[in-house]
């Protein structure tokens, strides 16, 4: 539904906008991209940025944390648009302030970002919801996280409250490791292991509508086969041919719209994107954790494959209109994403090193191929890289094993020294 007195946009007919997006990773990147290709834009910039992003937008700086600032910079720039990328800035309430300036921002406020800001209360709000998720403990003390750890037993998962950059979770089969690192977080939330492969699930909403995308499958883990420690994702892949064709339809009933009209119902409508991991457990479909807005790096992924112009679906949930607009038109290519990390990530990155062999990549992949960039900068002519996770090389094809053997060429063509990728992302999915 539209806003009191506003009326309903025309589907086929969506305003050109100016977009601000904040933010500077790969999700970014994979944003702008898919903005820049919308004839819709008229003009795009990002804060801060990086060196890939400066290809297709304007940057600024800017403190993203900072509301304030980031509302004036979107007014000095005229934005009709203003996308909060990461996930920090929306729980410091960075879209309340571009709201209030009078500006459509999609992200959702402060107290719906909770969602992704605390576990807790996502545990919480599930409950109310009826939304099938793990049994859970939230603990504060040492005697309380044993017990929590004593009552599950072994896989123990362990996840920090609040946010920790997508580090905060631990699997182990090690108590040491799981005490451990349970009461070094402060407050935590201990839960039974999820057994069954994970999805990701992204959804559009204004609060009241829920429009979902396509599903995808990310690879946490830092070494191939799943093993070695959590990371903020090291590779996606999309469609997924084993799924359920029924699955989201399954997530939309049981977990996203719930989920959406249980945070109306609180007085604190959820507008932007919600994110829904997964498990498809010998149980059925069970919620892992939410986020509050896009992830990486299974953005880069959906984006690939989304047809229909990004720039009019995010203005239409920012403004509360997303029941009149027609449904989303997809690829029927498959995509790969692979992420290409620092030497030593997720333990402390080695930074400042050249990155070559971009150029390559352009000339020889494109358009089939192309790099994001995550944690990159600029000193003169050269990029270095400037993060744990610095690119992210995505492709397509007509399936899965082509659009992998593409991303695998491309990555090929770079050169980052002491730099590590897992070579398995999407090998088991595209045999079959």
């Amino acid at each position: 539904m539209g806003r009191a007195g506003a009326a309903v946009r025309p589907p086929d007919r969506l305003p050109s906008v100016k977009v601000l997006v904040i933010g500077g990773g790969a999700r970014e990147h994979a944003l702008c991209r898919a903005l820049s290709l919308d004839p819709d834009v008229t003009a795009l910039h990002c804060a801060p940025g990086n060196a890939g992003i400066a290809e297709v937008a304007e940057l600024h700086r800017v403190d993203a944390l900072d509301g304030a600032a980031v509302a004036r910079l979107a007014t000095e720039l005229e934005a009709g648009l203003v996308v909060v990328g990461p996930e920090a800035p929306l729980v410091a309430g960075v879209a309340d302030a571009v709201r209030a300036a009078g500006i459509p921002c999609f992200g959702p406020s402060r107290e719906a970002a909770e969602l992704e800001g605390s576990k807790a209360f996502a545990k919480a709000v599930m409950a109310a919801a009826n939304v099938p998720t793990a049994r859970s403990y939230v603990c504060t003390t040492p005697e309380e996280i044993d017990a929590a750890l004593d009552a599950f037993g072994a896989p123990y998962v362990v996840k920090d409250d609040g946010l920790a950059a997508g580090k905060g979770v631990v699997v182990t089969d090690d108590i040491a490791a799981a005490r451990d690192h349970a009461r070094a977080c402060g407050r935590v939330v201990i839960e039974e292991f999820l057994d069954g492969p994970e999805v990701s699930l992204f959804a559009i909403t204004d609060g009241t509508t829920v429009l979902p995308l396509q599903p995808a499958q990310d690879f946490k883990r830092a070494l191939d086969g799943d093993e070695g420690p959590n990371t903020g994702g090291m590779g996606a892949y999309s469609p997924l041919p084993w799924a359920d064709p029924k699955l989201v339809d399954e997530v939309m009933e049981s977990v996203l719209q719930p989920t959406v009209d249980e945070l109306r119902r609180r007085g604190t409508p959820f507008a932007g994107l919600l994110y829904a991991g997964l498990a498809i457990t010998s149980r059925g479909v069970r919620v892992i954790e939410f986020n509050a807005r896009f992830g990486d790096p299974e953005t880069q992924v959906v984006l690939a494959r989304l047809k229909t112009p990004l720039a009019g679906v995010l203005l239409a949930a920012a403004e509360g209109e997303l029941a009149g607009l027609p449904p989303l038109n997809w690829r029927d290519d498959a995509a790969v994403t692979v992420v290409v990390a620092s030497h030593n990530y997720p333990g402390t990155p080695r930074t400042g090193d050249p990155i070559e062999g971009l150029a390559d990549v352009v000339e020889q992949d494109a358009p089939h191929a192309y790099v994001l960039h995550a944690g990159t900068s600029l000193d003169g002519g050269r990029v270095l890289s400037a993060g744990g996770r610095v690119l992210s090389v995505t492709a397509t094809g007509k399936h899965l094993a082509q659009a992998r053997e593409r991303a695998y060429a491309a990555i090929g063509r770079i050169r980052l020294d002491g730099s590590q990728h897992r070579t398995d992302i999407a090998r088991r999915a595209a045999e079959g």
